[in-house]
């Protein structure tokens, strides 16, 4: 991938900021994480300004403020060398991107689309098992319909098509969640843990039906309000999940489960919340075998507006302090067949995942096992230390 495609296609006109792993220096003791934002054609050193994105996030006015530490901060280098880096398998490459989040708690949203609503009903009823999945999508889709995607959760007419459902024989939990009157918010990963632009994603070597779920993704303040959009990878294991919804956690956090990046676009006059709406991602996976997965999907085919889901989950119920990086959920389930005819989509070793949005660039990963990436070693205390020994907090 040519690192430049990794940005937005209006580059001079996003107000862009990240994180990276920066090596130590004249003023710095030692190695370590770093504020940084996109001017141009560099990359640009806020941590004099923010110690962490969760501190950059919390103060009065981002955009401003941003806007003033980039005029007194250091050039760290090109943002192509920044990128370059990151896709280098060799960790000894610095600087390189990390994930653009830190302090935040990962949330998740699911079945937020009818097509995935109908993915995660085929799942369960197939238990997991995707040899017999064609059929099983065949009796729900009939049942169904293919108006789902016109009908708002939580509507009298979501109700009788619940109840339709019941007396049809299909009874499941993705039913209340995706028709009901309340999202299905989850913890995807935990603090600190999710990997950035360049990193391997990792898949449960017990899975052997799994997929990746391109979404937009919210970062939210501990005030509840959106002031930035990344995207993301939240990577699914199906056969887990489908033998039981009690499994998600099982299904959906695992080391290196949780991509994020390259960068968080903040809000601004040029890009608002109005353009997440109708957003735009596409989906593109490259295996080393020659097997090629290309899809789409749009915002606009959500059922739960972004700041329902906003409002679902974070207020007077439901506190975070240090705000929140909330994944929006996906209208791409893959069910092209990659083995043979009737298996479905699932993932490979070595496979290059590729997400992208106009406004917001691409997210490139490769896919690994979970106990062949790099294990999550860098957590809250040794964030605190680091911090401290470089005299940023």
């Amino acid at each position: 991938m040519e690192p430049f495609k990794a940005l937005p296609a209006d580059l001079d006109r996003a107000l862009l900021i990240g994180r990276a792993w920066v090596s130590k220096g004249p003023t710095n003791p030692m190695d370590g994480p770093s504020i940084v934002a996109i001017s141009g054609q560099d990359v640009l050193d806020l941590s004099g300004s923010f110690a962490t994105c969760a501190d950059l996030m919390d103060s009065d006015n981002p955009v401003s403020q941003v806007k003033e530490a980039m005029q007194q901060a250091n050039i760290l280098c090109s943002h192509e060398r920044l990128l370059s880096n990151s896709l280098e398998t060799k960790t000894s490459c610095l600087p390189r991107l990390l994930s653009p989040i830190d302090l935040q708690c990962i949330k998740a949203c699911g079945v937020t689309f009818a097509e995935s609503f109908v993915e995660r009903l085929i799942d369960e009823q197939s238990h997991g098992d995707a040899a017999v999945a064609k059929q099983v999508r065949d009796r729900i889709t009939k049942a169904i319909g293919t108006t789902l995607g016109e009908i708002q959760p939580g509507s009298d007419k979501a109700q009788a098509l619940i109840e339709e459902l019941a007396m049809a024989g299909i009874t499941s939990a993705y039913v209340e969640v995706a028709l009901g009157p309340d999202a299905e918010v989850f913890t995807k990963s935990q603090v600190l843990s999710s990997v950035g632009y360049g990193d391997d994603i990792g898949i449960h070597p017990s899975s052997s039906w799994n997929n990746p779920e391109p979404e937009i993704v919210l970062i939210i303040s501990p005030a509840g309000e959106v002031v930035g959009v990344t995207l993301g990878n939240d990577v699914n294991l199906r056969d887990i999940e489908g033998r039981s919804s009690l499994l998600l956690g099982k299904a959906k956090d695992n080391n290196a489960s949780c991509a994020l990046g390259p960068f968080i676009r903040l809000l601004d006059s040029n890009f608002t919340i109005d353009d997440v709406r109708s957003a735009e991602v596409s989906l593109t996976v490259a295996g080393e075998d020659g097997f090629t997965l290309n899809g789409q999907s749009s915002m606009k085919f959500i059922s739960r507006d972004v700041l329902d889901l906003v409002e679902q989950t974070i207020g007077v119920h439901h506190q975070y302090p240090d705000g929140i990086a909330l994944m929006t959920g996906t209208l791409f389930a893959p069910t092209q067949d990659r083995a043979s005819v009737g298996d479905g989509f699932t993932h490979k070793d070595g496979d290059r995942v590729l997400i992208s949005c106009a406004q917001l660039g691409t997210l490139c990963n490769r896919v690994t096992s979970t106990d062949s990436a790099p294990p999550w070693e860098f957590g809250i205390r040794a964030l605190i230390q680091n911090l401290t020994a470089r005299e940023m907090l």
